[in-house]
C-alpha cells in the first residue's frame, strides 16, 4: 500500500534569526542609494521589487521605506554605514530584527503559489508576480510581507507577535483539500 502524500507539498519553516533595518528617507536621493549600497552591498531595490547580494536583501516596502535584511552580527556595522552616508540627510534608520520573524515556505512552484494565494488577496499568477517582486498585504487578519526567492521559495516576513499564528496559516494552507488548482 502506497502512502498518502498531500496534494501541495510544501514546508513551512522558521528561516531563523536575521538582521533587520527599516530604512526610511527620499528613496530617489542619491545618498540613500549610496547608503543602501554601502550597508549591504545591494543596489537600491525598484518598486515592489527585492534586490540581494552577499547573504543581504533590500526590499521596497513603500514609497519612502525599504527593509535592509543582513546577518544579525552585521547589524551594527550596516546601522553606522547608513549613519555616515546619510549624514546631515532627514531619514530614519532602525533595527527591528527582534519585532520580526521571517518564514520559507518551499516545494513545487505551483504549491507555494497556491499556499500564498488562499491567505492573501494578491495575484499570484507567474504573470503577476515573479521572483525578486514583493507584496506587502495582509495574510489572514495580519500585515505581512512576502516575495519569491525562486520559483519554488516564498519568504515571508511578520510581526513576531503574530509568528505563531501566521506559521499556522502557513501550514494549514499547505494541507490537502481547498485547491483551486490553477497553478499547476
Amino acid at each position: 500500500m502506497s502512502e498518502a502524500q498531500s496534494a501541495l507539498p510544501v514546508t513551512v519553516r522558521e528561516a531563523g534569526p536575521c538582521g533587520m533595518i527599516t530604512l526610511r528617507g527620499d528613496l530617489g536621493a542619491p545618498a540613500l542609494a549610496k547608503a543602501v549600497k554601502a550597508a549591504a552591498g545591494v543596489a537600491m531595490p525598484g518598486r515592489r521589487e527585492v534586490a540581494h547580494a552577499d547573504g543581504s536583501s533590500v526590499a521596497w516596502m513603500s514609497p519612502d521605506e525599504l527593509l535592509v535584511m543582513t546577518d544579525p552580527g552585521n547589524v551594527d556595522a550596516a546601522l553606522a554605514a547608513i549613519d555616515a552616508a546619510l549624514k546631515g540627510a532627514h531619514y530614519l534608520a532602525v533595527d527591528v530584527s527582534d519585532a520580526r520573524a521571517v518564514f520559507d515556505v518551499t516545494g513545487q512552484p505551483g504549491a507555494v503559489r497556491e499556499v500564498i494565494a488562499k491567505l492573501c488577496p494578491v495575484d499570484m499568477t507567474p504573470d503577476a508576480f515573479a521572483p525578486g517582486q514583493i507584496r506587502r498585504t495582509r495574510m489572514g487578519q495580519v500585515a505581512a510581507a512576502f516575495w519569491m526567492v525562486d520559483e519554488g521559495t516564498v519568504r515571508v516576513v511578520c510581526f513576531r507577535s503574530v509568528a505563531e499564528y501566521v506559521h499556522g496559516l502557513l501550514q494549514d494552507a499547505g494541507l490537502p483539500g481547498g485547491e483551486v488548482g490553477i497553478f499547476g
